[in-house]
């Protein structure tokens, strides 16, 4: 199935959903109780993540994990998680419901050391590997982690924190000397024999596995509680997706079966970072249970994602349109062979339209998509593909089979199609809550619906379109960078009188950071002072990139919220700036 070959769907929606739930089928349903609310759930898929793990060492050979010139089969992956996992039950005395915090970049320990903690029921606490130190440390007390493993630059970060904290931790990858109550991984895995199994442990599908950290609007952290159910909703939906895409093109469902089962065995480049629910859980994730091979990058590199294209004929990229962006703008894209590569997905930010006529130009043979979902929903909620993406470019798809999504007015009330209001999600994926923040928690929920905060519609078949974003949120290179979070970073700062952070439209980023400060009377701060004193606060990647003085009242409502619209017009922010890199 080509590109060369998307026409115009012949089929409803309707017909390709009923086919596709049919018993017997893959993506057959049933109707379950979770935690009090009846939730349709895939019915073949995994039970938990231990079992996702399991599957591994049935794919021997595959290989499971590539970076660099190193390269992991399955069973190999599988033994050193199985290994690791008994290091954490006899070694730290790591139990069910106890916190692992990961703090490292893409590396293959990221996803052994994930998988070992989940498997004997501990909860994951994936950590923004570009924090700063105060981030870091936040992340560690507000979780009670149990115990660290990370990176040496995360290491060397924490050093003077780790003993104050007492949580050890195991050092991957660190050629410097550890601070106190740090062991090397090669230390603690030591010898992995070929005999070596999972230590017992039960699990329930609805039990906590992970925290997935996200700002809330308050500039505070929140952590996202996922369940074994939340994530594992995943491996199904993102085939799903992809299914229903091509069914929309007219091929039943014995013929598609028939299609997928002929697809070679899926290489997938990681090129998002594993701390994100997107990395993780729609990458990752049904990757590895599919018995597929996941290529990780340590970091974002054009030219090394199309090396890795060529040399480990990978088949899919799931990636932020800024990446698909610069990929496509390459002057040595037509240097390199990528004949393998058949899906080209975003997400973690909107995409421009105009990106799949740019895809379409350079990559004809390419089926494109893109999805939405946010961390309370474990990533995957609608997905667009194939001629689906094509006709409806601006739209972020329809929702998977087992996900409900409705648009409704401030006061709760359904809204008909077409019509922009909130968006709230119902199914599998919604989070647990909030840890440990029952009042964030409450506010996040409208009885069974999630709370989105975003905006949009649906179109007559149900097709969802995101118009703006409720929450004051930037999102730059799919980072979510929360305005208040900086402007509380800025205020800070003793000459600061006033300070609004707005986002900047960019061409490649999509949008950049962008201050406006209000200083007191007699006071200045030049721009590169004023940075100095944020970097010992928020990460670098939160930064402004373009910072203004006023001695103007910044623009505020009745209310005394500040008018950010009004503002960004007044500083010529509300389109993107030509580019001028040369």
């Amino acid at each position: 199935m080509t590109q060369a070959q998307v026409q115009h769907p012949v089929r409803s929606m309707a017909t390709v959903t009923a086919q596709l739930v049919a018993g017997g089928s893959p993506f057959e349903m049933e109707t379950v109780d979770v935690n009090g609310v009846s939730t349709r759930v895939w019915k073949h898929a995994p039970p938990d993540l231990r079992a996702v793990l399991e599957s591994s060492a049935q794919h021997g050979g595959t290989p499971a994990l590539v970076y660099g010139d190193e390269h992991l089969s399955h069973s190999a992956y599988f033994r050193t998680a199985a290994t690791l996992a008994h290091r954490l039950t006899d070694q730290y005395g790591v139990s069910k419901g106890d916190r692992v915090a990961i703090a490292m970049r893409n590396y293959p320990e990221w996803v052994v050391t994930f998988f070992a903690a989940v498997s004997i029921g501990a909860i994951v606490v994936p950590l923004n590997s570009w924090w700063s130190a105060e981030e870091l440390r936040f992340g560690l007390t507000d979780s009670e982690a149990a115990l660290l493993v990370a990176d040496e630059e995360r290491l060397r970060s924490l050093s003077a924190d780790l003993p104050e904290l007492g949580v050890p931790a195991i050092a991957v990858r660190s050629g410097a000397q550890l601070p106190r109550g740090a062991r090397s991984w090669e230390e603690v895995v030591g010898e992995v024999t070929g005999d070596v199994g999972l230590p017992p442990a039960e699990l329930a599908p609805d039990d906590p596995a992970a925290i997935f950290y996200t700002s809330g609007t308050t500039g505070v952290p929140k952590g996202a509680l996922s369940s074994h159910r939340n994530m594992i909703s995943n491996i199904v939906s993102g085939q799903y997706g992809r299914a229903r895409s091509l069914m929309r093109l007219g091929l039943d469902l014995p013929d598609l079966l028939e299609y997928m089962a002929a697809l070679p065995t899926q290489v997938i480049l990681c090129v998002l970072p594993l701390f994100h629910t997107t990395g993780a859980q729609t990458v990752m994730l049904p990757t590895l249970a599919n018995g597929g091979t996941l290529v990780l990058m340590y970091k974002w590199d054009t030219d090394e994602a199309l090396r890795l294209i060529e040399r480990e004929r990978v088949t899919a990229i799931t990636a932020v349109p800024a990446m698909i962006s610069q990929m496509l703008a390459s002057p040595r894209l037509d240097d390199h062979d990528l004949s393998s590569l058949l899906t080209l997905a975003s997400g973690g930010a909107p995409a421009a339209p105009d990106l799949v006529s740019r895809a379409r130009n350079h990559l004809t043979d390419v089926l494109l998509g893109q999805g939405y979902g946010l961390t309370e929903c474990s990533a995957t909620a609608t997905v667009n593909g194939a001629s689906d993406y094509v006709l409806r470019p601006e739209s972020a798809g329809a929702p998977v089979a087992t996900v409900d999504i409705v648009v409704v007015d401030p006061g709760g009330a359904e809204l008909p199609a077409g019509e922009v209001g909130e968006i709230l999600i119902r199914g599998p994926g919604v989070m647990l809550g909030y840890w440990r923040r029952p009042d964030a928690t409450a506010e996040a929920f409208s009885g069974a619906w999630l709370r989105t905060g975003d905006l949009g519609y649906l179109d007559q078949e149900g097709f969802l379109y995101i118009v703006d974003r409720a929450k004051d949120v930037i999102i730059r290179g799919g980072e979510n960078i929360y305005c208040a979070e900086v402007e509380a970073a800025v205020h800070e700062h003793p000459a600061v009188a006033d300070v609004a952070v707005l986002g900047v439209p960019h061409e490649v980023f999509g949008e950049e950071v962008g201050a406006v400060v209000r200083f007191w009377e007699g006071q200045h701060v030049p721009p590169e002072e004023l940075l100095s004193h944020l970097r010992s606060r928020i990460a670098p990647f939160k930064l402004p990139e373009h910072i203004r003085s006023t001695a103007e009242e910044l623009p505020r409502n009745a209310a005394g919220k500040l008018m950010k619209k009004q503002l960004k017009e007044q500083q010529g922010w509300s389109s993107a700036p030509p580019d001028t890199s040369g």
